[in-house]
C-alpha cells in the first residue's frame, strides 16, 4: 500500500475485499457479497481470540501473515458453512431456548 507500517496499512482499509486483496488472498465474490459483515467479524472474533500469541509489531512480516491466516480461516468458514449455521451475530442466538431461573420466595410473594 504505502511507506506506511502494516498496522498503519491495514487502519486504512475498510470493505472486506480490500482486506482480501492487501492480503493476496483468492476470494469468490459471490461468498464475500453475501457474507462480508460476518467475515470481518470473524476475522475480528479470531484476532480477539488470539491475541495473546500474535507476533509482536515490531516483526512486520510475522504479524502480516498471522493476520492473512486469520483472515483465511475466516473467509474459509463461509465458503464452507453459511451466515446461518455460523451465528458470529448475537441476533442469531435469540431464537435458540432460553434459561430462566426464578427463586422460589418470588414465586410464593403476594
Amino acid at each position: 500500500m504505502s511507506d506506511l507500517s502494516f498496522l498503519d496499512d491495514i487502519e486504512e482499509l475498510s470493505a472486506a475485499e480490500e482486506f482480501l486483496e492487501y492480503f493476496e488472498i483468492e476470494f469468490e465474490p459471490k461468498v464475500v457479497m453475501v457474507n462480508r459483515l460476518h467475515i470481518m467479524q470473524r476475522f475480528h472474533d479470531y484476532l480477539e481470540q488470539g491475541k495473546a500469541s500474535l507476533p509482536d509489531a515490531e516483526d512486520e512480516e510475522a504479524l502480516k501473515a498471522a493476520y492473512k491466516a486469520l483472515l483465511t480461516r475466516a473467509y474459509q468458514d463461509f465458503v464452507d458453512s453459511d451466515a446461518l449455521t455460523e451465528k458470529v451475530f448475537k441476533v442469531f442466538h435469540m431464537h435458540e431456548p432460553q434459561t430462566t431461573f426464578v427463586p422460589l420466595d418470588q414465586l410464593l410473594e403476594s
